[in-house]
């Protein structure tokens, strides 16, 4: 088949559930989306028994000027043109959308040469290397943040749409999920995730709240996504302390996990952000400090100011003052409707439909 829109959108869950909420669109109006993702595990079981049709390709993050790794980044960057090349010359797709990441650039760039439409979806608050370095060249810089608009160059072509969301992440009631993990009706549920390999900074934070929640140890359960590594020990403290928890090293049925919380306690990546919001999930958040141009943080800080969320940041991160923050959201009376009311301003409800509106608009001309 030809005429494909080609999805650069691998590497984290971040780029990809994204790509791929697009692809179902464009899918449902007919158009063929190809998914060119990386070579990372994290992609290939994300993708296992799914609908559209993918390449893995070679590409591998900037590791930086001083890494014993320039030379394989180099190598791997020849390779992917050589594989995008060979993709464009069989698919001849009508449009390249990069999602953000090191998988992007190649396919944007040659899509730039090649004279087909591009498009950068930024989801982040502070975009990326991709993205700054490539938003003047492209068709159409789609942006998930409003705030994002400033960080870009003001000769950029910008919309705003929203970060695109999976469609099957919603819309589960509360008694299915409640079944599901085992939980008790009467009890507030936190629901702790640390994206999809886990976050020890959060999980050490967690495990240290559970000796000073007290008697509020029996009002609240907990749905604690771990990671694989973490899972033996987080289960074992959870045990200890007399908690009702569910901990899994990672949760495929995020729709029942949304509709059972009553708060989320995450690092601040904009495609969780943007599930969690879309979800009306107040959110504690703790980003990672080592992202890229600390991205996380800002991402953060505009969920914060807007009320939708609590920033933490890792350092100096405790049990006391996370059980201090959990307990502002959870025993505060009007405190958690107040944040799912500031979560509506970043629902991403059909933002997938806005970017392929974009992508459609012009992949004919």
């Amino acid at each position: 088949m030809t005429g494909c829109v080609a999805i650069a959108c691998g590497g984290t869950g971040g780029h990809l559930f994204p790509g791929v909420a697009v692809a179902d669109e464009l899918l449902a109006r007919g158009v063929e989306p190809l998914l060119l993702v990386s070579r990372k595990k994290v992609d290939e079981v994300a993708l296992k028994g799914g609908r559209h049709a993918s390449v893995a390709l070679s590409a591998i993050g900037w590791p930086g000027l001083r890494s014993p790794k320039v030379m394989a980044f180099a190598f791997d960057l020849l390779k992917t043109y050589f594989e995008c090349a060979g993709i464009f010359r069989e698919r001849r797709p009508v449009a390249v959308l990069g999602m953000g990441g090191f998988t992007a650039a190649v396919p944007l760039w040659l899509g730039r040469r090649r004279r087909i439409p591009t498009f950068i979806h930024e989801s982040n608050a502070m975009p990326g290397r991709v993205t700054r370095r490539l938003a003047n060249g492209v068709d159409r810089v789609l942006v998930g943040l409003e705030a994002c608009r400033s960080r870009l160059p003001s000769s950029a072509a910008v919309l705003v749409t929203g970060t695109p969301v999976r469609r099957e992440l919603f819309g589960a009631a509360r008694g299915e999920g409640l079944a599901l993990f085992g939980f008790d009706a009467g009890r507030k549920t936190v629901l702790v995730m640390g994206g999809s390999q886990g976050a020890r900074g959060i999980n050490d934070a967690v495990l240290g709240a559970l000796s000073v929640l007290g008697a509020r140890i029996a009002q609240w359960q907990f749905l604690h996504l771990t990671g694989a590594e973490d899972r033996p020990r987080v289960e074992d403290a959870y045990r200890g302390a007399g908690a009702r928890a569910t901990v899994l090293a990672f949760c495929n049925r995020m729709a029942a996990a949304y509709a059972v919380a009553d708060v989320a306690l995450a690092r601040s990546g904009a495609a969780s952000l943007a599930e969690i919001t879309t979800a009306r999930i107040p959110s504690i958040l703790v980003p990672f400090p080592f992202a890229a141009d600390n991205h996380q943080w800002f991402n953060a800080k505009v969920f914060a100011d807007a009320g939708a969320a609590i920033a933490l940041d890792q350092s100096g991160l405790d049990g006391r003052r996370l059980a201090g923050a959990l307990g502002d959201i959870l025993d505060t009376p009007g405190r958690a409707e107040a944040m799912r009311s500031a979560c509506e301003s970043f629902s991403c409800v059909g933002a997938a439909g806005r970017v392929a509106d974009a992508v459609m608009g012009v992949m004919h001309r």
